[in-house]
């Protein structure tokens, strides 16, 4: 059964175009396997520099956002889980796509969201006259960040940040995060 599975799974991600996928505890070790990783197969894809760098800023912010703002104190302990996360990077059409997921406080889910949206209501020059004001501001998170990484994910990709919040029980929900980069 196990091999029907796992070859279900190759399809899916084949036919998805998946690059690469990843479960569990994020590190900083990880950080730089999966950069050094995504360089080797986006030079033998052959991507332009100019593609190479947008991916790599996103994906550098995406990862960053995992490794420092996993939220784990309202899941159980026991539970691996609570402390891991998801992403998975794919090539659709002339599109790079990041998807990460991980749990998160619900409290903090309402501030995200909150911020998210301000984020995607602004154009181009808005996002980044909105990022010199939180650059300037220097209030920097209980986690020593300043809150400058969905912005920026925004301004490199070009795009909407597109996400989602599921609940999971009264304290926690999974955020997932979907980013395009043209």
């Amino acid at each position: 059964m196990i091999k029907n599975d796992i070859y279900e799974l190759y399809q899916t991600m084949e036919r998805e175009n998946i690059l690469l996928s990843f479960k569990g505890v994020v590190t900083s070790d990880l950080l730089t396997s999966v950069l050094s990783i995504m360089e080797s197969k986006m030079d033998y894809m052959e991507e332009s520099p100019k593609t190479k760098k947008k991916v790599f800023n996103v994906l550098v912010e995406c990862l960053q956002n995992l490794y420092h703002h996993i939220d784990s104190e309202d899941v159980d302990k026991n539970q691996i889980e609570a402390k891991s996360a998801l992403f998975m990077i794919a090539k659709r059409n002339d599109q790079f796509v990041i998807q990460t997921g991980n749990y998160i406080e619900r409290e903090n889910g309402e501030e995200l969201k909150r911020r998210i949206d301000t984020i995607n209501s602004m154009d181009r020059d808005e996002l980044k006259n909105y990022y010199q004001e939180v650059l300037n501001n220097g209030n920097m998170s209980d986690k020593g960040t300043a809150g400058l990484g969905m912005i920026d994910i925004a301004r490199k990709s070009g795009n909407k940040l597109d996400y989602q919040f599921l609940p999971i029980n009264d304290q926690s929900s999974f955020f997932c995060l979907n980013i395009k980069i043209d």
